[in-house]
This record gives structure tokens, sequence and C-alpha cells, in this order.
């Protein structure tokens, strides 16, 4: 009985919480075969010996087959459908050795039949089984036996059809619980990404005021309260931006983001240089490249040692927006220096982020010096109104 615990412990381990049918539930129709049961203790039936022997041969092999097909491996196994063959010829033996309620057996062959056996050779299989038994019905009971032969088709394709549907729905709730663990895997992701990007960005903007405020403390007391004052800015800024991250709402304008890398810069002591054409870009569009902006000033601040960086943001063809920040430091330094095009974890999410877009982002050291990081993105415009700004040190960005 090694098989009995191993296929029940496989049945009920794979339908336990999907509460679909197993094999216990093809078990309470054995007692069909109660009648004849009956008659081999009422001595009704010749050589009663014979016919306990067929009739326990007929349980255990029904049995085997019923919890064998509620997995799609021991179902197709070649053992299961040489025990369903053997099912077969033992109810045409019990039933034209007897007849009368042996004659019951069929339809729990045609049961057997449907669990073990799915489309497209049940059509095949089903046709056999009614049709042997309606041949041996008839032999025993004539025309009227056809009911038996009705009975067992019914039995064979209702059972198919029943278990078919249990499957497909577990095979759609297993997609739907993939579905979801997929969404949670997409939302850390991009939860990372944000807190990345604020972060990093953030907290260089305030160590570079900081120390800005450090040198200025002692001769110059207004601009370092000044520094203060944007540091206190920036902080809370960052705790918005972090709260709206957390909830999946934050959409950043690029020129806000231009404003801030502006500041970022000045305080560093790296001269920005602002330029910006082309038509108002959907916010979406913005969004993206307000991300770019963010990474690669937080790099040119924490890694380039530049003096000057520059920030274009231009169309390219009239079908895609390009963004360009290009310093003149070292470039050594700097996230993806040496041609990678990918390298660092901002940059990296930045590249897959614009990917899904229909984007690209590449980075990597200028054609004569310094450190050059360029994204592109199919223009989504909101007008036809052309906007151009031109910003130096000490000019307003927009």
């Amino acid at each position: 009985m090694a098989w009995l615990r191993r296929t029940r412990g496989t049945s009920c381990e794979t339908f336990k919480d999907e509460r679909s049918p197993n094999g216990f539930s093809l078990l309470p129709w054995l007692l069909m075969g109660m009648g004849a049961f009956s008659n081999l203790f009422q001595g009704e039936t010749p050589e009663p010996w014979i016919g306990g022997l067929g009739l326990l041969t007929f349980n255990s092999l029904y049995v085997y087959v019923s919890f064998r097909s509620f997995v799609k491996e021991t179902r197709e196994a070649t053992s299961t459908r040489v025990a369903l063959a053997l099912l077969g010829l033992v109810t045409c033996a019990l039933a034209l050795a007897y007849g009368g309620n042996w004659l019951l057996f069929f339809p729990l062959l045609g049961l057997a039949t449907g669990a073990a056996v799915r489309m497209p050779q049940l059509r095949p299989v089903g046709l056999v089984v009614g049709v042997l038994a309606g041949g041996v019905s008839v032999f025993h009971d004539g025309w009227g036996g056809l009911d038996i032969a009705y009975a067992t088709w019914i039995s064979t394709m209702v059972t198919a059809a029943i278990l078919s549907l249990s499957e497909a729905v577990r095979q759609l709730r297993t997609a739907r619980e993939e579905l979801a663990r997929r969404a949670v895997e997409e939302e850390r992701l991009r939860f990372s990404r944000d807190l990345h990007d604020l972060l990093g960005h953030t907290l260089s903007v305030i160590v570079v005021k900081s120390e800005a405020a450090r040198r200025l403390a002692a001769g110059d007391v207004a601009a370092a309260q000044a520094q203060l004052n944007d540091i206190e800015a920036v902080g809370r800024q960052a705790l918005t931006e972090i709260r709206e991250a957390v909830t999946g709402y934050r959409q950043g304008t690029l020129r806000d983001e231009l404003d801030r890398a502006v500041s970022a810069l000045r305080a560093a002591g790296i001269e920005p240089v602002v330029r910006r054409s082309g038509p108002p870009l959907v916010p979406q569009t913005e969004a993206l490249l307000g991300w770019v902006v963010r990474e690669a000033v937080t790099n040119v601040v924490r890694h380039s040692g530049a003096a000057r960086c520059e920030i274009v943001v231009a169309g390219s063809g009239g079908e895609r927006v390009r963004l360009t920040v290009t310093d003149d430091g070292g470039g050594g330094g700097q996230p993806g220096a040496g041609g990678d095009t990918g390298a660092g974890t901002g940059l990296k999410g930045l590249t897959e982020r614009l990917a899904t877009a229909g984007g690209t982002l590449t980075a990597g050291p200028g054609a004569r010096q310094g450190f050059v990081v360029t994204a592109e993105l199919p223009v989504e415009t909101r007008g036809l109104v052309e906007e151009r700004v031109e910003v130096g040190v000490g000019g307003p960005v927009g």
C-alpha cells in the first residue's frame, strides 16, 4: 500500500488549499457495487469465490487509478494506463459472467476512465467504453441494457469535464499568484530605485551645503545662515519626496530638478550651465529626464572634481528628446567611467527605466575630458509652443 500513501500525500498536498476534487472524491461511488457484494453473501452468485476475487480486484484497480489520476505525471504514466485497461477487462468479465447488479460496474469504469483520460484521447476511449458497456448489457438484458451504456458514457464525459474545469481553475489561481508575486517584486524594485535616487542626491546636497556653511561660518555668518536654510529646505523636500515614493505618486517636473541641480552645483563650487529647448513634454517624460538630471548631477558633485557642468535638453530629429550632462572634471572617478555604460547602481537603474519607456542611457568619459551622461526618450509633447532656456552662473533655470 506504499503507492496509496505516496499518492494520497501528493494528492492532499496538491489540493489541500484548492479544495479541488481528489482521489477520495471518487471512492463513494464504489457503493454502486453493494448490490453485487450482497449477491455474494446471499448465495445468488455462482462460484462466489471467483466473484469475490473479481470484486476485490476491481476495487483495488479502481482505487489505484482514482488516486493516480489527479497528478499529471502519474495520470499519464504507463502503469496507470495498464491498470485502467485491466479494470476494463475485469469489468467485462464480471458483467458477462453474472449480469444483473454486476453491470453497474460499467458506470464505475466510466468514472475511472473520465478521471484518467483527457482530450484528445477522451472521445475515442469514452466511445469504446460506452460501446463495450452497451454490448455486454444488451447481451444480458436486451435493449434495456442501453441504459447502462448511456450511464457509462455520461459518467465518463461528466467526470472528465468536471476534473478538467477543476484543473483550469487551479491553473488560473496559480497564474494569479504568480502575477501578484511579480507585482510585489516590481514594486520593491521601484521603491529601491526611488530611495537610491532620492537619498543619494539629497544627502550629497546636504553634505556639500554643510561643508560650505562650515567654511563660511567664521567670516560670513549671513552666507552660512543661507546655506543652513537651504539644508533645511532640502531636508523637508526629501521627506515629502520619500513619502510620495512610498505611495508611488511622485511625479517631479524637469524644471524643478534643474533648479535643484543648479543649487547643488553652485553649493559645490561648480559652475552650472543649463540649456533647454523644444516643446513642453508630458509629465512621464519629464519625470524620467528629471531622474537622469538628479543622478548625473549627484555623481558630478560627488566624484568629478569639475569646475563646470553643462546640462542640455533638446529635441533630436523631432521624434526624440535628448538630455546631456557634461562636466570638465577628471572623469575617472565617475560611475561608468571607462566606457561602462551601466556601471553604478543609480545609472544601471536609470538605464532599465528608460529602456522600459523606449529610451536609452549612455555614460562615459567625454571626447576631450570630463564625463558625459546622455539620455534619449521618444518625444511626447503637450503642445507646439517652443520653449528655449539658457542659464549660466547667476541666471535662473527657466
